[in-house]
């Protein structure tokens, strides 16, 4: 599973920065990443909920 969301990320990465270039969108990462680092923290700890862990009798 953590492979495939490892795809799935690089795939949008490249589809928005193919837009960008090719002008279709005026977005920019920058501002994207100032307003919304906040989901990456949301996710990471999604992701460690989620994740099978060492289980201790």
């Amino acid at each position: 599973m953590k492979g495939n969301i490892a795809a799935i990320v690089l795939v949008v990465l490249g589809v928005f920065f193919l837009l960008t270039n090719l002008g279709l969108i005026s977005i920019s990462l920058r501002e994207l990443l100032r307003v919304w680092w906040p989901v990456a923290l949301i996710a990471v700890g999604v992701a460690l909920f989620f994740t099978p862990g060492n289980k201790s009798k």
